[in-house]
């Protein structure tokens, strides 16, 4: 009997339903946000293929309202570039976090890397063995980029035509959704919730005297008290 050989992304059987859901949720709330990339950047001026195509090579939500929001007040496209590559440091650490579960080609790692977000690392992460991380990875990381790429086109070619998508609430659905996904680690792990703590504190503090994005690469270094157990010693 022949056996069926997998690839090293694929489930064990049938793709997981909780995990398709979850994505699915994530998805929903990143394309909202992504049409009002769109439209807001188009609205302030900039041609329809400035979105469109920053989305496609930069793919990096906070970094392009950033980037949008420079050039919109006047900045040059350097200062933009800056800008963006400022806020997108983070994801070094966020690389190194998920690199073993990517793949080993080069293929894999280039297009691997073009793909990590907060998201896909809270996905991957999130699972408890290699073979559903590597799984939840690329399931998630390939969704999450057609959604926000096609949002992002369809925002732009509306235009001005939608408004602020800000004042119906729907921008509160993506940070809603990626709360939902980091409380089962929130709840199982005391040391995480003790780094979780200790970022959001830090965040919160530096969130009215720097520049949007800042206070998130800020926030890891409540990673220094994962682990540590106040008041206890480690057993050799």
């Amino acid at each position: 009997m022949r056996s069926v050989q997998r690839t090293p992304w694929s489930w064990p059987g049938r793709p997981d339903p909780g995990l398709l859901r979850d994505v699915a949720l994530v998805c929903l709330a990143g394309g909202v946000v992504g049409v009002s990339f769109g439209a807001i950047a188009v609205a302030g001026g900039l041609p329809v293929w400035v979105p469109v195509v920053m989305s496609l090579v930069v793919y990096a939500g906070s970094a392009q309202f950033s980037a949008v929001g420079v050039l919109l007040a006047g900045g040059g496209p350097v200062a933009a570039a800056a800008t963006g590559l400022v806020l997108n440091t983070r994801t070094a650490a966020f690389s190194l976090a998920v690199a073993e579960h990517i793949g080993r080609s080069r293929l894999a790692r280039l297009v691997g890397a073009h793909l990590v977000t907060d998201e896909t690392v809270a996905f991957t992460l999130a699972q408890r063995d290699p073979a559903r991380r590597r799984a939840a990875f690329w399931v998630s990381g390939i969704g999450l980029f057609t959604v926000w790429n096609a949002c992002v086109a369809a925002g732009a070619l509306a235009g001005g035509a939608l408004g602020d998508t800000a004042r119906y609430g729907l921008d509160a659905a993506f940070p809603a959704v990626l709360v939902a996904l980091v409380l089962p680690a929130l709840r199982e792990d005391a040391g995480v919730r003790r780094a979780a703590l200790a970022g959001a504190v830090l965040a919160l503090a530096l969130t009215p005297a720097v520049p949007a994005g800042v206070p998130v690469l800020a926030a890891l270094a409540g990673l220094a008290l994962h682990g540590r157990a106040p008041g206890k010693r480690k057993e050799p």
